[in-house]
């Protein structure tokens, strides 16, 4: 990560081969392009670059500036620059592509030195062999760089990409970021990336004068390994497989320690899932994906694939011997090597129930295997940015990751795949237009006006606000050139609901009701916007026209004798009470039937993608944690501890934990927020911008005894944890210096005296409290109270 800009001088784009202009894919094509034609059956090759250079005198500081697209990793006499996996993030390449900058001071010694760099495909290139989901050539892998020297003296030399550098395939025979990656190690050329190697049988780079990208500095945090897990069982399948279960479903790569006769063939097939004789299908992930090595024979042998990653718990391994093989070829070791964006984590929960700690843990994985750079929705088939998670889940992740910087970068990726049209599609980066709705659909598109809102209140960054809003004030206007007398009736609704069919598009609640929803949502949010940025025309323009909205939706949406909304579906009530469609005098009269339908019901869950975000907040907000936590303390209907029952360890696609849809996704994660806003009671007032006025309303339910959260703000740490012992309540509570905070006594203490220590300054603290509510300045406090 970093924020230097580069002057790139004579550096040039530089590749083993050029693609012909009409072998280019893009926009890429849906699906497996079996119509294609052969010839885009071609793999790229995936090359490897070297240029040594000497170096006479003494180094002050040395850094380089490098782009390799799709991907590269940079090696400086045999040491690797940076720690980062997939290197530079993803993007829309023909808005902008990204690169990094590395300090190499330790790498480099006076004499001979030597750059060796490889580079992959990514979704710069994906051709129709093995899995994919979609076809694209941007080009073939190329690579651009700038080596600056600072000497001791005050002299400086660079050392650039050009003609001079020598270019070879390398040992990887196969890339692609949705097939999986094959390597030969019989192709391997020792020392090929330190100075006393030969390379006079290597070519020189062709240059490629026509390449035009927009080079920026990448400012979001790297891909990295961030945990790894060893196999908690080695089983042999029904069908004879060799089945490795690391036990935990996560993003990531494999780890492979063998050794044997040269030109032996391991192949693994990982997977999330297995069937019921013990073996992989690839069905819910996409397959065919594979991880093939060749040994070269020579001792222990350790690989990883460099240019993609999967989704998996599981892996088939396979050792296919050459027919000449004398002895048998081994296995040594099979790690699962977790990969994820490494945004800070920030947040902590934990609480004494054992089936919502597992809960945390399961949506948390979902969380952490789809942060790359990009939110994807899936870690395997897609690994595509469909926006209307980022919003719905963002301020669950907040809680738990620093996510400014990739959000940030989301709001990028917005503006660069908006169309003239003002349309911002469904996903972003747009490497394939889809159709209908999986294009077009306001719940999916609307984060572009809500996530620049997010950013500025949680991390107080005007900055990315300001930056997005020609393209929140486009995409406004394209939704009310779409609306029908205000209303909007398209999309996709209320995505993966509970109802009678096979979970997709919504089937409880009318389209209509959640796309005039947030239609009406994003109107609230840009006039906000407007007059923070001083727009007044544009704030009073929004506002009135969310006046319209309103009324049009309450004409045929709502019934003010009865307080009920459209279908009477949880969702149906739950958003238009959170986005204040309903008048004010009715809130508690549909909150009241909310209650009545869940309870009717039997606290069945049956809101989807989109409308459980709603649900959540509404029951929070409103005191009824305790609907909440009985609506997901069961096992017996589909929902977390259903999944759980199921054997997930990673939050799945469907409520039902299917095994023919993705069993690693994060968009119903949206409990995850309730245990810090509800259970915790960490929030901040309507006003409050990056946590600078808080509300600490902890609101405990019947079956939890205690909650220890915390949540590292860009003010500081705030702190809630409470524990209830013989009707006692023990808050202890931490506000960080620059903010102040409400504090909100929960109802069932509210009658007797309280007691509140500054444990700061070890003193009581004579305090006056109105309809159970205080306020505090900065400090460590504790509250004891009795129930009445």
């Amino acid at each position: 990560m970093t924020d230097d800009t580069c002057n790139w001088g004579e550096a040039q784009w530089i590749a083993f081969e050029a693609i012909q202009s009409d072998m280019k894919v893009v926009p890429g094509i849906h699906g497996f392009g079996d119509h294609l034609d052969g010839t885009y059956l071609k793999r790229s090759v995936v090359p490897m670059f070297r240029k040594t250079f000497d170096i006479s005198k003494t180094i002050e500081s040395a850094s380089i500036s490098i782009c390799g697209l799709g991907h590269y990793e940079c090696y400086l006499n045999g040491m690797k620059a940076g720690d980062s996996f997939l290197s530079p993030g993803w993007s829309n390449y023909e808005m902008r592509c990204f690169y990094n900058s590395h300090d190499i001071t330790p790498h480099l010694t006076k004499g001979s030195n030597t750059i060796g760099i490889l580079v992959g495909n990514g979704f710069y290139n994906i051709n129709n062999e093995r899995y994919r989901k979609l076809i694209i050539a941007y080009g073939y892998p190329k690579l651009i760089f700038k080596i600056q020297l600072k000497f001791s003296e005050g002299s400086i030399s660079n050392i650039v990409s050009d003609s001079s550098c020598r270019v070879a395939p390398s040992p990887i025979i196969f890339s692609s970021i949705f097939g999986g990656e094959d390597y030969d190690a019989t192709l391997e050329q020792e020392g090929w990336m330190t100075a006393p190697f030969d390379d006079s049988h290597w070519h020189s780079s062709i240059v490629l004068k026509d390449s035009l990208e927009t080079l920026e500095p990448e400012k979001d945090h790297p891909l990295k390994v961030m945990q790894e897990f060893l196999p908690q069982k080695i089983s042999v399948s029904k069908t004879g497989k060799q089945i490795y279960d690391f036990g935990q479903n996560a993003s990531g790569i494999i780890s492979l320690k063998a050794k044997g006769n040269k030109g032996t063939r391991i192949r693994i097939r990982p997977d999330e899932l297995i069937n019921s004789e013990g073996d992989v299908t690839q069905l819910s992930g996409g397959g065919p994906y594979e991880l093939n090595y060749t040994l070269k024979g020579k001792g222990i042998e350790v690989w990883q694939p460099r240019f993609s990653y999967y989704g998996f718990r599981y892996a088939d391994v396979e050792i296919i011997e050459p027919k000449e093989a004398l002895k048998k070829s081994e296995v040594l070791e099979l790690k699962m090597l977790h990969t994820r964006n490494s945004s800070p984590t920030v947040g902590s929960f934990s609480c004494s129930d054992t089936l919502i700690n597992r809960i945390f843990d399961l949506i948390n994985w979902g969380i952490k295997s789809n942060m790359a750079s990009i939110a994807t929705d899936c870690p395997h088939r897609e690994k595509l940015g469909w926006l209307e998670q980022t919003y719905l889940i963002g301020p669950s992740m907040h809680f738990n990751f620093d996510i400014q910087a990739l959000y940030s970068k989301i709001v990028t990726d917005m503006i660069d795949s908006q169309l003239d049209d003002g349309l911002v599609p469904d996903v972003a980066p747009e490497y394939v237009p889809f159709t209908e709705g999986f294009r077009d659909s306001p719940e999916w598109g609307s984060a572009s006006i809500i996530i620049p809102w997010q950013l500025y209140r949680w991390y107080g960054n005007q900055k990315t606000l300001k930056k997005a809003y020609p393209m929140m004030r486009r995409y406004i206007d394209y939704l009310h050139e779409k609306s029908k007398n205000h209303i909007l009736d398209y999309g996709l609704g209320d995505w993966y609901d509970l109802g009678p069919e096979h979970p997709g598009e919504a089937q409880l609640t009318p389209k209509a009701v959640t796309a005039t929803s947030i239609y009406y949502h994003d109107l609230q949010i840009i006039s906000k916007a407007a007059k923070l940025m001083d727009y007044p025309d544009d704030s009073e323009k929004y506002q009135n026209l969310s006046n319209a909205v309103k009324k049009a939706f309450l004409k045929n949406y709502y019934n003010p004798q009865t307080g009920v909304c459209s279908t009477g579906s949880q969702t149906a009530y739950a958003m238009p009470l959170y986005v204040g469609l309903i008048p004010e005098e009715d809130k508690e009269k549909v909150l009241r039937n909310l209650i009545e339908s869940i309870k009717s019901s039997d606290y069945v869950l049956t809101s989807g993608d989109v409308g459980y975000h709603f649900l959540v907040r509404v029951l929070s907000e409103n005191g009824r944690s305790d609907i909440l936590y009985k609506m997901n303390n069961r096992s017996d209907r589909p929902g977390y501890s259903y999944q759980l029952d199921k054997g997930a360890t990673a939050l799945t696609e469907s409520w039902e934990a299917l095994t023919d849809v993705s069993n690693n996704h994060m968009m119903l994660g949206h409990l995850m927020e309730w245990f810090y806003t509800g259970l915790g009671g960490i929030s901040q007032t309507s006003h409050s911008v990056a946590y600078n006025d808080l509300i600490l309303a902890p609101n405990p339910v019947e079956g939890i005894h205690w909650v220890k959260c915390s949540y590292q703000s860009f003010k500081g740490k705030i702190s809630s944890e409470w524990i209830i012992e013989e009707d006692a309540l023990s808050f202890r509570f931490e506000i960080p210096e620059g903010a102040s905070a409400n504090i909100i006594i929960p109802a069932d203490y509210r009658k007797s005296p309280c007691e509140v220590i500054d444990l700061t300054n070890q003193k009581i603290l004579s305090i006056e409290i109105q309809n159970g509510a205080f306020r505090v300045k900065p400090g460590i406090y504790k509250l004891t109270a009795k129930r009445e």
